[in-house]
């Protein structure tokens, strides 16, 4: 199937996409922001150069985009006249046109960000990988509540491994429930 647009028209279109800044990210960073956590934008001496990283909880969160990082893809290798095949997912649709040079692309984003995931990994940070997908108004919150959670629990596990000092819970140790929560002004 032939391209519809020349390719001084593709070219231009192309041009057009930005790596910084992007709807997805703008959204987590907003998110983030508004629930109180601080962070820094595509600091270039953490490898991978991440979208967002959290020095506080040594934690580095890549906004990929679907199309970009290949979401779901199965990148293959199958077709007898390219050599390489590409099973399309939910979000993300391998173009028919030039389909070898974009599977080709994918497939090296793919490795570089495995690569730099576990650079991060080996180096005793937490990398959190945020889909476009999943930004969508009517998941944004359920997402951004499992990421605050990978975030809490991270540094809880940090925090008690560098302390050495571990918290022993007895029964004696644990608050009182009452049996009835009016009598300590709880509304249910």
């Amino acid at each position: 199937m032939p391209d519809t647009m020349t390719p001084q028209q593709r070219h231009y279109c192309m041009s057009r996409i930005r790596s910084k800044d992007t709807t997805p990210e703008k959204r987590v960073r907003r998110w983030l922001w508004r629930h109180g956590y601080r962070y820094r934008l595509n600091v270039k001496g953490v490898p991978g150069k991440p979208d967002i990283v959290m020095r506080k909880y040594r934690t580095a969160i890549f906004v990929n985009g679907c199309f970009w990082h290949g979401h779901g893809v199965q990148l293959g290798i199958g077709n007898e006249k390219s050599g390489i095949s590409a099973g399309d997912s939910a979000c993300c649709k391998i173009p028919k046109t030039n389909s070898e040079f974009w599977v080709a692309k994918i497939r090296r984003n793919q490795e570089r960000d495995r690569k730099n995931y576990e650079i991060l990994s080996e180096n005793g940070w937490q990398v959190i990988v945020v889909w476009e997908c999943q930004l969508k108004p009517k998941t944004l919150e359920q997402t951004m509540l499992q990421v605050e959670i990978q975030l809490h629990n991270f540094y809880l596990k940090t925090f008690n491994r560098r302390s050495k000092s571990y918290i022993r819970i007895e029964e004696e140790n644990l608050p009182m429930v009452a049996e009835d929560p009016e009598e300590y002004g709880i509304d249910l």
